[in-house]
């Protein structure tokens, strides 16, 4: 690890590993950034300041860690692999770095301690459940790396292909912008798709806490039947929103003398806006559950 400043990001990655012994599992989500300029674009979108506190999930061996503990106040880096853990705080003693709190834990299971920004490459088959686990934590911003399939997800627009339940429940939590794509070449080991940097922005008028947990009830009910009409959709997947059996669904149903909530009940579930879902889910959980 000596003169590691003449270097090149992917021959000081390859020799850490190598002295190590580590063999990268990507099943596992292991995919390390090897580009130098799209580590630092990362860095530099996150905009650091001497007073932040940064949460970085899936640390690696560093990459993102050493660097933006140069930057930072402090760094909460939360590792799950015990052997690369050990690698990652070595290379802080060894760069005399002692702002960084390295935690060997399930990022999925640990209460993160206070922090104001997060920046990750995060391990893509975690994407989804840590990126809502985010939003429940107030926080400035997010640059986070997905799978660039996922990133399109995100922020799919309604009607599209890429409109989907993700899209749909971040729609009130946050604003997501993405900011760069990332080839699979600049990963070791090789992923078979592209990634994307995207920046997640909370929402300062989020909806109640109860008024959400309606609507996520009714968006994954609806989301999986996405091609579906609102009204059969509801039906196939009653058992998430409501106890009532299938002859009973139906017979409330037909007794709806609302207009406009049984126009929304003959539409595609793809053509709703996330606003007439917050409408119809909290008008018919009063309905199949009042």
């Amino acid at each position: 690890m000596n003169n590691e400043n003449s270097l090149s990001l992917s021959k000081i990655t390859k020799n850490i590993l190598n002295q190590n012994g580590i063999k990268l599992n990507k099943n596992l989500g292991q995919n390390y950034l090897i580009d130098k300029n799209k580590r630092d674009q990362i860095i530099n979108f996150g905009n650091i300041h001497k007073e932040d506190v940064i949460l970085e999930i899936g640390t690696g061996i560093g990459t993102l860690t050493i660097e933006l503990a140069k930057k930072a106040k402090k760094v909460i880096a939360i590792e799950q692999d015990e052997n690369i853990c050990r690698i990652l705080a070595k290379r802080l003693k060894d760069e005399k770095i002692d702002n960084v709190d390295l935690l060997n834990e399930d990022a999925l299971d640990v209460e993160f301690p206070k922090f104001n920004k997060i920046i990750s490459n995060l391990p893509y088959q975690i994407s989804s459940p840590i990126t809502f686990k985010f939003l429940d934590y107030d926080f400035d911003l997010a640059i986070l790396m997905y799978q660039k399939e996922f990133a399109d997800r995100m922020n799919g627009e309604v009607g599209t292909k890429n409109y989907s339940r993700l899209s749909a429940m971040l729609y009130f939590k946050c604003d997501v912008k993405k900011l760069t794509d990332v080839s699979s070449e600049s990963f070791i080991p090789k992923p078979k798709i592209d990634s994307s940097v995207v920046k997640l922005t909370p929402k300062k008028n989020k909806i109640s806490i109860e008024d959400f947990e309606i609507y996520s009830k009714f968006t994954k009910a609806l989301f999986q039947h996405r091609n579906k009409k609102i009204r059969n959709a509801l039906i196939d997947s009653r058992h998430i929103i409501t106890n009532l059996d299938k002859k009973e669904m139906k017979k409330h149903m037909n007794n709806i003398e609302d207009e406009k909530l049984n126009e929304y009940l003959t539409q595609r579930v793809v053509t709703l806006k996330p606003e007439d879902i917050l409408f119809l889910s909290k008008k018919l959980n009063s309905i199949f559950n009042g």
